[in-house]
C-alpha cells in the first residue's frame, strides 16, 4: 500500500429494494469494522442518492433507523416522488400518434391497387416513433432530493462536498458513459446527477442536464471500480444487490394475483428486471477482473446469496417487506464482512480497519426514534 492509497465505496443501485439492501449492508459494515472510512464515493442509479448523502455527512445509522419506522420523517420519500407520470411525454405520444395514423391512413387510401396486409404493418411501424420516451418523470424526485439535502445540511454541489463523489450516467445521444463530479461535469447539482443516473429506460424518461439527455448509469459498461482506481483507490468496497433472482427451486413466487411458479407470472416488467440483473452482475464481474488484471487492488464485493433473492420480489412499499430486507441485509453482511476481515487481516490493518468484538445474533441497536423527529 502506498502512502497516498485511498479507499472507495461503490454502490450499484437496484431500485427501492436495492437501496434498502445497500443501506442494511452498509449499516452492518459500519458496525463490524472499527475505523471505517472512505475517500471516494461512487453511486449508480438508486445507489447515487445513498452515496451522495454519505459523502455529504448524513449518518448511515440515522438513515437506517428512519427507514425502519414508517412514522419517521427524516427521509420522507413517497411513491409519488418516483412514480410521477411524464405528462409532457404522454401529450407528445398522443399528438405524434394521431399524426402518424393520419399520414398512414392517407397513404393507404391513396395506394392502387388496394393495399396488401404488409402495407398495413408498414404504416403501423410509424407508431413506434410515437411511443413515450418513458412512463414516468424524475423531476419530482430531483426536487425531493434537493430539498432533503437542504434540510440535512448536505451540499448540493460536487465542489462543496467534503468527500469526492462520482455519479455515472449514460449520455443518450452520444452513447457514452460520463462521470458527474469529474472535471467538466462537477458544476451539475448533485440532486440532478442522481436523477440522471436513475433514469432506467422504459420506466423513466431521460433526464435533461443542460442541452444533453442522460439515462441510467448501470445500463452499459461498468466503470466505477476503474474510476476509483484511477483516483488512487487500492481498496474498494462494492455493494451490489443486482444479482439474478433464483426462483427455479422456490416454493412460490409472490405476485399481485397469488403465488406463481415463475418470474414470468409477475409480468413484463419483472422479466425485464431479471434481464437487467443478469447483465449487471456479469458486467460487474468483468469489470472487477479487468481492473485487477491491470492494477494491484483489493475488492470487497458484498452481494446477496442467490437463495435469498426472492425477498426482492415483495412490495417495497410494504413496511414489513422493507423491514425484512433491511434486517436480512444487515445480518447476512455482518458475517460476510467478518470473514473478509479475517481472511484479509494485513490489508484491513494497513487501512486501520479492525473488526469489532463479535456479537452474534445482534441487530442494529436502537429502536426507531419517536415519530416526527426532524
Amino acid at each position: 500500500m502506498t502512502s497516498s492509497a485511498k479507499t472507495a465505496l461503490c454502490l450499484t443501485g437496484g431500485g427501492v429494494t436495492g437501496g434498502l439492501y445497500q443501506i442494511g449492508a452498509l449499516a452492518a459494515l459500519e458496525d463490524v469494522i472499527e475505523g471505517l472510512s472512505f475517500d471516494i464515493y461512487l453511486g449508480t442509479s438508486s445507489g447515487a442518492s445513498i452515496a451522495a448523502a454519505l459523502a455529504g455527512g448524513v449518518s448511515l445509522r440515522r438513515l437506517y433507523r428512519a427507514l425502519l419506522d414508517p412514522a419517521d420523517n427524516y427521509f420522507p420519500l413517497e411513491r409519488n416522488h418516483i412514480m410521477s407520470l411524464d405528462f409532457d411525454e404522454w401529450r407528445r405520444t398522443i399528438f405524434s400518434g394521431m399524426s402518424s395514423m393520419r399520414h398512414g391512413f392517407a397513404s393507404l387510401v391513396a395506394r392502387t391497387p388496394a393495399p396488401a396486409p404488409n402495407d398495413l404493418w408498414e404504416q403501423l411501424d410509424r407508431l413506434y416513433d410515437a411511443l413515450p420516451a418513458g412512463l414516468f418523470t424524475l423531476d419530482r424526485y430531483e426536487t425531493f432530493l434537493s430539498d432533503f439535502f437542504l434540510r440535512r445540511g448536505v451540499p448540493n454541489s460536487f465542489r462543496a462536498l467534503g468527500k469526492q463523489l462520482l455519479i455515472p450516467a449514460n449520455d443518450l445521444d452520444a452513447g457514452e458513459l460520463v462521470m458527474f463530479g469529474s472535471p467538466g461535469l462537477d458544476h451539475v447539482p448533485v440532486s440532478l446527477a442522481c436523477a440522471a443516473s436513475m433514469a432506467l429506460p422504459l420506466f423513466f424518461s431521460p433526464v435533461r442536464v443542460g442541452t444533453r439527455f442522460y439515462i441510467d448509469g448501470g445500463v452499459g459498461r461498468i466503470n466505477d471500480i476503474e474510476a476509483a482506481a484511477e483516483r488512487g483507490a487500492e481498496l474498494v468496497v462494492v455493494v451490489n444487490p443486482n444479482v439474478p433472482i433464483r426462483a427455479a427451486n422456490a416454493s412460490g413466487v409472490p405476485t399481485g394475483h397469488g403465488s406463481g411458479s415463475s418470474l414470468r407470472d409477475k409480468g413484463m416488467m419483472w422479466v425485464y428486471n431479471q434481464a437487467m440483473r443478469c447483465g449487471v452482475q456479469a458486467r460487474l464481474q468483468e469489470a472487477i477482473e479487468r481492473v485487477q488484471s491491470k492494477r494491484s487492488i483489493e475488492v470487497l464485493l458484498i452481494e446477496p446469496e442467490s437463495s435469498e433473492t426472492l425477498r426482492f420480489l415483495h412490495n417495497a412499499a410494504s413496511f414489513s417487506a422493507r423491514r425484512e430486507i433491511l434486517e436480512w441485509s444487515y445480518r447476512s453482511t455482518r458475517e460476510l464482512v467478518r470473514r473478509w476481515v479475517a481472511d484479509h487481516k494485513p490489508v484491513a490493518d494497513s487501512y486501520g480497519w479492525h473488526a469489532t468484538a463479535s456479537t452474534d445474533g445482534a441487530s442494529i441497536p436502537p429502536p426507531p426514534p419517536p415519530a416526527n423527529i426532524d
